[in-house]
């Protein structure tokens, strides 16, 4: 297996620089595991495919306001901050984060840079609302930085990063200044945790979550915190050889107990999208016997909070987890038995993601289809299911 066997010719014109005006009038892609058949719907179909029992899970995670672009304080040069992942281990007070930062070769521990409120680039003569100190490098990163902020005139840290920041777009979405609410979920929880939007999520509405709940389809949500990492495209010839990012993913004990209900009721469990697979499959117990219902565990990084709770076979509920799940074809799926999501770049862990899923031919024949057919690809493009 070679990462070359992921890649695919990607047409730029069909990189899909924005949303559809109606969340759920995307296309639909329907690809059959078992014949290799691909259907061609709109997403308001998707309904057609789901069963009475079935399960749906998805991530509630919402975008955090992540690229704050400001000036150097010494120099007044231009300088942008992605946000990844707060470092509770150097601050608990979640002042320290892991950032990419822009130049990355210019700005060395002890640099100042300051935010102000308004647009993405505001003048120097607004008001600075939040300063950052860059105090050292991360290692295995490019551009990779620990900073600290500070927030300015009394704010909290969130308030002052929501005058400052702005919801960043993949670095494929180049010409789309739109509502940003459209890179988040309906179903989004009100805290902010990501770098990216699950974007296999953004095709439901309202309207259509009720109408599947209305079918007995059960709906339940997981939160995977999406790092910009899940762009990041496999480097290495050999993918073994890639290192998986790591993402906290929370699972819930409302979700354990419907995903045991449904498997022993013989009914599938389907993702909304690729970080509900990473969610779910990495909270299988794999100590359960093969010949009972798989369930979900969940794992707290605290081994004093775990807590055993007594099913058909044991299920481990614990929650904080970090993941590092890297499925590829050879891969064991123990919990998803269907999968909706959008069309992914190539060369990426998400192609290998889905390849495990299906097959990789299955996968190439039908991308390769889509793009014959004009499909939308990518984050804001049309949407796949798998079954």
């Amino acid at each position: 297996m070679k990462t070359d066997d992921f890649d695919y010719d990607l047409p730029q014109g069909l990189i899909a620089q924005k949303p559809t005006d109606q969340r759920d009038s995307c296309r639909l892609f329907v690809l059959h595991r078992d014949t290799g058949k691909h259907d061609y719907k709109v997403f308001t179909d998707i309904i057609d495919y789901l069963n009475p029992g079935d399960l749906l899970v998805a991530n509630k995670t919402r975008v955090m306001p992540a690229r704050l672009v400001g000036h150097k304080q010494k120099t007044g040069g231009v300088s942008e901050t992605l946000l990844l992942k707060r470092r509770e281990d150097k601050d608990p007070m979640g002042h320290v984060w892991e950032c990419l930062v822009n130049p990355g070769k210019r700005l060395k521990p002890g640099n100042v840079i300051e935010y102000r409120a308004g647009e993405i680039q505001a003048p120097m003569s607004a008001p600075v609302v939040l300063t950052a100190e860059i105090i050292d490098y991360v290692e295995d990163s490019r551009g990779g930085r620990l900073v600290r902020f500070d927030p300015a005139g009394g704010l909290t840290l969130d308030e002052a990063m929501h005058k400052a920041g702005h919801v960043p777009l993949p670095p494929y979405i180049t010409q789309y200044d739109g509502d940003p609410e459209k890179y988040q979920t309906v179903y989004a929880m009100h805290e902010e945790h990501s770098a990216a939007a699950p974007t296999a999520g953004l095709h439901f509405t309202p309207e259509l979550i009720k109408r599947i709940e209305d079918k007995g389809v059960q709906w339940k949500t997981v939160e995977l915190e999406v790092g910009i990492d899940t762009f990041r495209l496999v480097e290495e010839d050999d993918p073994t050889k890639h290192m998986m990012h790591t993402e906290r993913y929370h699972v819930n004990q409302d979700v354990v107990d419907a995903v045991h209900a449904t498997k022993e009721a013989g009914h599938r469990v389907i993702a909304v999208g690729t970080t509900s697979v990473r969610s779910l499959e990495s909270a299988f117990d794999p100590e359960v016997p093969v010949s009972d219902p798989p369930v979900v565990a969940h794992y707290f990084e605290d081994a004093k909070d775990s807590a055993k709770v007594t099913g058909k076979g044991d299920i481990v509920v614990r929650k904080n987890a970090i993941t590092s799940l890297y499925l590829m074809p050879g891969s064991t799926y123990h919990v998803v038995d269907g999968l909706i999501t959008n069309f992914h770049v190539p060369r990426s862990t998400l192609m290998m993601l889905v390849s495990a899923f299906a097959s990789r031919d299955q996968i190439m024949d039908a991308y390769q289809d889509a793009i014959q057919r004009k499909f939308r690809m990518l984050s804001f493009g049309d949407a796949m299911f798998i079954e």
